[in-house]
C-alpha cells in the first residue's frame, strides 16, 4: 500500500510528465552530510549504507565539521545530479570543493546513488579522511624596549624511549627514572605502559641550565631513559613574573573539548596568566593537512601552512621586575611589589611573591591598606580647609562608641600632643586622624581616593583589583576607615597608583599592554588639584625627612618620598598586621607589601629600599 507522499508523488509525476523536483531530497543530503548524520536520507539499493561508510571516512577528521550546500542539479528523466559545495573551516583556513552526488527516482522517491566521492573530491571506495596539524611557533611575550619575557629556551625532555627496551623491561625502568626525577611511579608506570612500543614517554621537562638535568651515567644506568633536548616559551627564571605571565604545557581534556577543534591533544596552549588570555593570539594558527587514507597508502588532499603567533608587548621592564621577583624570594608570607611611571602610568614590575603559592597578590590582592591610605586621609582633610601646618590632637588613646584605638607599639613620645598635620602623617599617628574624623565624612574619603585613583573598576587587560572605599560609614567602621581599616580594601597595584598619582599631580591610569593602552574611568567628580598635589607632595616626603621613613634619607638620587603603613587582621591578641609601604622617587612609584609582618617600617621598608637601590 502506498504511503499518502507517494501517492502525492506519483500524482504530480502523471501531472508534469515526470518526477519531482530533487532539489528537496539534494538539500536533506546536503544537511545531512554537515551534520554527519545520514540516517534519514534514502540509497540505491544494493549500495553501501550511507551512515556507516560517512561515519568510517570523516571519523579521522575529529571534531571538525564542514558546511554542505546545494548548487546546480542537472536532471535527466529518473536520475538527477547535484553538485555539492563542501567547505571546512579550519583555525585560520578554509578547504573548499565541489562533488557530484547522484540521484535516482526510484519507489517514487529520490534516492542517493551513494559513493565516498560524496565526501570529498575523487575519494575511492577504501579510502578515508585523515586530519593532521601542525602547530605554530608561539609569539613571544616582551617587556619595554621590547625585551624578551617569555621566549623560547632550551629545555631538556627526560623519560622513557620504549623503542630501546623490551616489553617487560618497561615498568621497571619507569619505575627506576621517576624515583631518580621525583615524580610519582605509579603514574609514570601506567603512561609508559599505555603508550605504543615506538614511543617517547616524557616523565619531566627541565631547563636545560638548571640543576635538575641528568647525567650521562644516570641516564645510562636505565634502560630506555633518555634525555633530549627541546624549547619551549620559558621567563628567563623559573619565579620570573608568575603569576603574572603564567605558564604553557600540553592542552588538557577540557581545554581540547572548549577548543572546538582548534586544540589537539598534546598542543601547547597558555593554562594560566597572560599565557591563557592572550592564548588565541600568542598560539597563531596551526598547519592543517588532509590527507586520503586506504591502509599505509596516503595522498594529500589540502594543505596550509601554520601561521606563527603575534607578539604581546607589555609594559614591564625585565631588570625591575627581575630585581623584584629576587627581592622577595625569599619571604615567606604572600609578598608583593609594584612599580609603576607616574608620568605615563606604565607598570614596570607586578611581582608576586612566593609565600603567596601561586596567588595574584600584588594585582588581585584584597588587603586594608593600613596607614599608607593616611595620604587619602589628608587629602580629605585638605579639602575641608586643614592645612600641613595646621594642628591635631595626637593622643596615646581614642574611644569612639566604645571601641578603643592606639597607636602603634613604637610610636615616638616626641610627637604625642597637639601637633601639626603634617607631623601626624610623618609619624602615622591614628589617634589624630580618628580623632578629627569630623572634617572627613566618609563620602567625602571615598570621593579623595578616587581622586588618587583607589576604587574605579579598569580593564588592564588582565584580571586586577584597585580597591574599594564605601561611601557610606559612621561610628567606629568610619573610625576605622581614617586609618586604612574597617571595609577598605586595596591591593598592592591600587597603593602604586595612589602613590604615583600624588608624585604626578592627578589621577594616574595604570597601563600593562602597550598595544591595548587601559581606557581611563570615568572621569572623577573631585580630581585633584595642583594646589593639593602640592600639599600632599609635601606630607609625602616629611615622612622620610621626619618620620617613619627617615632611614630612605641616605639612599642616592633625586628624593624619596614614602608612607609606612601596619593593618591589623583576623581574630588573634595580639592581631596579626600586614605590612606595607609605598614610596616614590624621581619618575618611579613602588608599593611594597607583606601579608603578615612586625610593622611597615621593620618589614616592608627593607624590601623597598633593596628594590630602590636595585633601580638606581
Amino acid at each position: 500500500m502506498m504511503s499518502a507522499a507517494a501517492v502525492m508523488a506519483a500524482l504530480l509525476s502523471a501531472c508534469t510528465g515526470g518526477p519531482p523536483d530533487p532539489r528537496e531530497s539534494a538539500e536533506a543530503l546536503a544537511a545531512g552530510l554537515a551534520k554527519q548524520d545520514l540516517k534519514g536520507i534514502p540509497a540505491v539499493e544494493g549500495g553501501r549504507i550511507p551512515q556507516a561508510d560517512l561515519k568510517r571516512i570523516v571519523a579521522g577528521m575529529g571534531s571538525a565539521r564542514a558546511t554542505v550546500t546545494v548548487g546546480e542539479i542537472e536532471k535527466d528523466g529518473d536520475s538527477a545530479t547535484a553538485t555539492l559545495k563542501t567547505s571546512w573551516t579550519f583555525k585560520g583556513a578554509d578547504w573548499t570543493y565541489e562533488t557530484p552526488a547522484k540521484l535516482a527516482y526510484e519507489d517514487d522517491e529520490w534516492r542517493v546513488r551513494w559513493s565516498p566521492a560524496i565526501v570529498a573530491p575523487q575519494l575511492t571506495a577504501n579510502e578515508a579522511l585523515r586530519m593532521r596539524t601542525s602547530p605554530a611557533d608561539r609569539g613571544d611575550i616582551v617587556g619595554a624596549g621590547g625585551k624578551g619575557l617569555v621566549i623560547e629556551r632550551p629545555v631538556e625532555r627526560i623519560g622513557i624511549d620504549k623503542s630501546r627496551i623490551k616489553a617487560a623491561e618497561a615498568d621497571g625502568s619507569a619505575r627506576a627514572l621517576a624515583r631518580l626525577i621525583d615524580i610519582d611511579a605509579d603514574r609514570f608506570a601506567k603512561a609508559v605502559k599505555a603508550a605504543g612500543p615506538q614511543a617517547f614517554v616524557v616523565g619531566l621537562v627541565v631547563r636545560a641550565d638548571s640543576d635538575d638535568t641528568l647525567s650521562d651515567a644516570q641516564i645510562a644506568s636505565i634502560p630506555g631513559a633518555a634525555q633530549l633536548g627541546a624549547v619551549l616559551p620559558l621567563a628567563p627564571t623559573k619565579g620570573f613574573g608568575q603569576p603574572l605571565l603564567g605558564v604553557v604545557g600540553e592542552a588538557t581534556a577540557e581545554v581540547v573539548a572548549k577548543s572546538k577543534g582548534s586544540v589537539g591533544p598534546g598542543d601547547l596552549v597558555g593554562l594560566t596568566g597572560l599565557e591563557q588570555r592572550y592564548d588565541s593570539q600568542l598560539r597563531g594558527n596551526p598547519g592543517v593537512t588532509v590527507e586520503a587514507v586506504a591502509g599505509s597508502k596516503t595522498r594529500e588532499l589540502f594543505t596550509s601552512a601554520p601561521r606563527p603567533g603575534k607578539t604581546l608587548r607589555t609594559t614591564i621592564d625585565v631588570d625591575l621586575q627581575g630585581s623584584a621577583d629576587e627581592i622577595l624570594s625569599d619571604v615567606k608570607p604572600a609578598s608583593a611589589i609594584v612599580a609603576i611611571r607616574p608620568s605615563s602610568g606604565k607598570i614596570l614590575a607586578l611581582a608576586s611573591g612566593p609565600g603567596g603559592k601561586g596567588a595574584d597578590t600584588a594585582a588581585a590582592g584584597h588587603y586594608a591598606p593600613g596607614s599608607t591610605f593616611k595620604l587619602v586621609t589628608a587629602l580629605a582633610f585638605l579639602r575641608s580647609g586643614l592645612k600641613p601646618s595646621s594642628t591635631v590632637p595626637c593622643t596615646p588613646t581614642v574611644t569612639v562608641e566604645g571601641r578603643r584605638f592606639k597607636n602603634y607599639s613604637d610610636y615616638p613620645g616626641s610627637a604625642i600632643g597637639n601637633i601639626p598635620l603634617s607631623a601626624a602623617i610623618a609619624n602615622s599617628c591614628n589617634t589624630a586622624m580618628i580623632a578629627t574624623r569630623g572634617k572627613a565624612p566618609q563620602g567625602r574619603l571615598a570621593a579623595a581616593a578616587a581622586a588618587l585613583g583607589l576604587g574605579p573598576d579598569l580593564d588592564l587587560g588582565y584580571p586586577a583589583y584597585l580597591g574599594s572605599v564605601p561611601s557610606k560609614a559612621g561610628g567606629t567602621e568610619h573610625a576605622a576607615s581614617m586609618i586604612g581599616q574597617g571595609k577598605i580594601e586595596a591591593s598592592p597595584l591600587a597603593m602604586a597608583v595612589v602613590a604615583a598619582s600624588i608624585a604626578h599631580g592627578a589621577r594616574v591610569t595604570p597601563t600593562l599592554l602597550d598595544q591595548s593602552p587601559t581606557k581611563p574611568a570615568p572621569k572623577p567628580a573631585d580630581p585633584l588639584t595642583g594646589g593639593e598635589a602640592t600639599q600632599l607632595q609635601e606630607l609625602f616626603r616629611g615622612v622620610v625627612t621626619s618620620g617613619s621613613g627617615r632611614f630612605l634619607l641616605d639612599l642616592p638620587g633625586k628624593p624619596v618620598s614614602a608612607k609606612t603603613g601596619t593593618a591589623e587582621y583576623g581574630t588573634d591578641t595580639p592581631p596579626r598586621t600586614h605590612a606595607w609601604m609605598i614610596a616614590t622617587q624621581g619618575d618611579l612609584a613602588v608599593a611594597v607589601f607583606v601579608d603578615d609582618g612586625d610593622s611597615g617600617s621593620g618589614t616592608a621598608g627593607p624590601l623597598l629600599e633593596e628594590f630602590l637601590r636595585s633601580a638606581q
